[in-house]
């Protein structure tokens, strides 16, 4: 999908419903740190200066694990690529460097002139640069335009300036358009580049006419593969359907192979596929390198992941292909994409994908996580173990939820309850996935989800109830879900905290008992006798069964109908009242 600088103002507009005291300029700011650099608004927020006056100095991040520096200016036009940069604006930004890395002298003149926030925050910058050998990296990011020539003598003030510890970069309004891309695909903050040095000289390299893909066919030594995720981390990973597995017997043949016969991994092993925006082959330190801007590995996270785990596999070596595809002439928006999920798909077969898994980066995806991280959820849009879903929460979500039980959440509300029983991956094929995840909308899927949570813990230690359960809990939304959508952060809440909110949860404890007594008692009613009985397993899995059962509730046999009502009332005026 082609992103345009209405999709890049949504996300400013969004951003300033949460920091309603930054200025358009400096929320602009404040997202290009999240999806370049740190994935965090509040640390992107708390890095953004918006000093008044300040001309050359909107954001500062020191990176503290990366050991870099990041300086910020931007400008945030209203069209793309309609205006030229400056030539004195970007050069009096490069030569920031010289203020870094110069004498103190110049510094302090600096400083006595810049804003007093802007001034500290740079001391700790030329600190770190000077005191702990931290690298620097000028980031100047406009919506307008940029000549070649500009770029370049920016480039080069900056390598003079600071003995090449330093970096300029320069993003335009199409580079910040593919930035914006990468975001809302989940790519974010992205891989900036890596350095993949060839086992021995020479690479395959074909570059294709017609498509203009340039790719690259080398073999590399499993420690250097190992060391990509080392440097990088699971980001490297954001275009991968799936996380890590863990030890899954694919897993735990491959470190076999590579501990006890590693001579062999190369014959035994796909190897790694890394798509990539640009890719140039460089001499470094007597060895031939590809380096790469923007990788990520699309097809071998396992191999990578055991490759990183395993020390001292001098001996593994295994293939890399690398893909350049073209992105600044992509007109619909949609090749990239749409190569890179097929690539995906074709490539990724020792696990098998599932249905699920194709969706994982679709952008309704990312923005449901991104929601859910708001309200303290972790969102699991990617099959991974559980070790590596806590590593990647670090401890600051309060909740879990996986991709697959929102989806039941919601289906067992809006679909036939049969479809839900089917299996979960059913929930993702096309006829469904769409109806299911139709927006991005937390408080719509957190609603569904608490409810399925209740009605699950009151069908567990009784069997017959868990085949019952979808059609109770599509039963319960027809007559309390729009209680629930017009009060979802208090129902939320409640859920969150029950032993605070006795008054709601007990009656909805009540309601759902009463649904479950009233749908197994249609069940015995109807299963017939002797050897043709019907079991309860295939009796709900009928189609259409919820209308069956709604016929039955207003049926004169049903007797929970009476305590029923009065649970639900009290929900309804408990939901209304408590306040947490």
């Amino acid at each position: 999908m082609r992103t345009t600088i209405e999709d890049l103002k949504q996300q400013v507009d969004d951003l300033g419903s949460r920091f309603p005291k930054l200025s358009d300029d400096n929320l602009f700011v404040t997202w290009y740190l999240a999806a370049m650099l740190v994935d965090d608004e509040r640390t992107a927020a708390a890095a953004t200066l918006g000093a008044p006056g300040e001309k050359n100095v909107d954001a500062v991040y020191v990176d503290d694990d990366a050991r870099c520096a990041f300086v910020v200016q931007a400008k945030y036009r209203q069209k793309i690529k309609t205006a030229s940069e400056g030539r004195s604006d970007v050069i009096a930004f490069a030569s920031l460097a010289e203020v870094l890395f110069g004498s103190i002298d110049a510094f302090n003149d600096y400083r006595t002139k810049a804003d007093p926030l802007v001034a500290d925050r740079m001391k700790r910058v030329r600190d770190r640069i000077q005191k702990r050998g931290y690298r620097l990296q000028l980031h100047y990011v406009t919506l307008g335009k940029c000549s070649g020539p500009l770029r370049n003598e920016a480039s080069a003030i900056v390598r003079r300036e600071s003995e090449r510890r330093a970096e300029f970069h320069l993003f335009d309004g199409d580079q910040v358009l593919s930035i914006l891309s990468d975001y809302l695909d989940g790519v974010a903050p992205p891989v900036p580049s890596l350095d993949l040095p060839f086992e021995t000289a020479g690479a395959i390299n074909r570059f294709d006419q017609t498509t203009k893909i340039d790719s690259w066919v080398f073999t590399m030594r499993g420690r250097d593969v190992g060391d990509l995720y080392k440097r990088s981390g699971i980001r490297l990973f954001a275009r991968n359907v799936r996380g890590f597995l863990g030890d899954t017997n694919i897993n735990s043949a491959m470190e076999h192979t590579v501990k006890v016969e590693p001579q062999y991994f190369w014959y035994f092993n796909n190897g790694v596929t890394i798509v990539c925006d640009e890719a140039q082959k460089i001499q470094k330190k007597g060895r031939e390198i590809l380096q790469v801007r923007n990788p990520q590995v699309i097809n071998g996270q396992q191999t990578t992941r055991v490759l990183a785990d395993v020390a001292n596999s001098p001996n593994a070596s295994l293939l890399v292909r690398v893909i350049q595809i073209p992105r600044a002439d992509d007109s619909s928006g949609n090749r990239f994409d749409l190569l890179v999920s097929r690539i995906v798909q074709a490539t990724n077969w020792q696990n098998a994908i599932r249905a699920s898994d194709l969706v994982s980066n679709d952008r309704q995806q990312v923005a449901i996580e991104r929601e859910l991280r708001k309200v303290g959820y972790q969102y699991l849009r990617k099959r991974q173990t559980k070790g590596e879903a806590r590593r990647a929460a670090k401890s600051q979500y309060r909740f879990l939820v996986k991709k697959e039980e929102l989806a039941q959440a919601v289906a067992a509300c809006v679909l036939d309850p049969q479809v839900v029983r089917r299996g979960k991956e059913h929930l993702f094929d096309e006829a469904y996935y769409k109806t299911i995840f139709s927006d991005s909308d937390a408080d719509r899927y957190l609603g569904k989800y608490w409810l399925l949570r209740e009605v699950s813990a009151a069908s567990r230690g009784f069997p017959e109830r868990g085949y019952a359960k979808w059609v109770v809990m599509h039963f319960l939304w027809s007559q309390i879900g729009d209680a629930i959508d017009a009060r979802p952060v208090t129902f939320r809440r409640a859920c969150e905290q029950r032993w605070k909110a006795w008054s709601l949860m007990t009656p909805l404890g009540t309601a759902i008992d009463s649904a479950f007594i009233a749908a197994l008692q249609m069940y015995r009613k109807e299963r017939g006798k002797g050897p043709t009985a019907i079991d309860v397993s295939t009796y709900f899995n009928r189609r259409e069964l919820h209308k069956q059962f709604r016929n039955h509730w207003d049926g004169s046999g049903n007797r929970q109908r009476a305590k029923f009502e009065r649970a639900v009332t009290r929900f309804r005026g408990a939901l209304k009242e408590v306040s947490i």
